[in-house]
């Protein structure tokens, strides 16, 4: 319960300035792959949360089925129960859910390059590209329209990936 209240907590706090107010702590002066690294800890701190109330949700309905109270009256601990008999049920869900939340994460990290708290310039990224050629878009438009290109066609292909992944491993959808 202590667990689902404290998501809950993070679950309501909107990302974008919660992403930001975390970025902002790091330290400037850290080099560029320690920085990638903060940042990708400071994404994953709030964006574990939806597919943990997923989880719960599907864990708490699955508890209930047949299979289940079969394996109860079997004699089945409670470890076994979740690990052997729910969690395959639904194993195929958090894989494509995981999957599919990439692109968030890829979006997020380029939101706050974008506004100049995620990665600096030695590295690369897509908001730094954007960056970029928002700060020349009078002299060279089409500087704008390459990093978002490849932004957008790597978000579609990831989702792609994860909706493909789901229908694979779904096994109410195998004949």
């Amino acid at each position: 319960t202590v667990i689902q209240r404290a998501i809950d907590l993070l679950f309501s706090i909107p990302t974008l300035p919660l992403w930001m107010g975390l970025a902002a702590a790091l330290p400037r002066d850290w080099p560029p792959l320690r920085l990638y690294f903060g940042i990708v800890i400071v994404l994953s701190l709030v964006g574990w949360t939806g597919l943990a109330r997923v989880v719960r949700g599907k864990l708490l309905s699955l508890r209930e089925e047949d299979f289940v109270m079969a394996a109860r009256l079997v004699g089945s601990n409670e470890m076994r129960i979740i690990l052997v008999h729910m969690l395959p049920s639904f194993l195929s869900y958090i894989i494509a859910s995981l999957t599919l939340a990439i692109p968030g994460m890829i979006l997020a990290e380029t939101s706050l390059s974008f506004l100049g708290l995620g990665v600096q310039a030695p590295m690369s990224s897509c908001g730094l590209l954007i960056k970029e050629g928002v700060e020349t878009m009078e002299e060279y438009p089409w500087l704008l329209v390459y990093p978002g290109l490849v932004l957008s066609i790597t978000l579609f292909a990831l989702n792609f990936l994860g909706d493909g992944l789901r229908d694979a491993l779904d096994p109410r959808m195998r004949r």
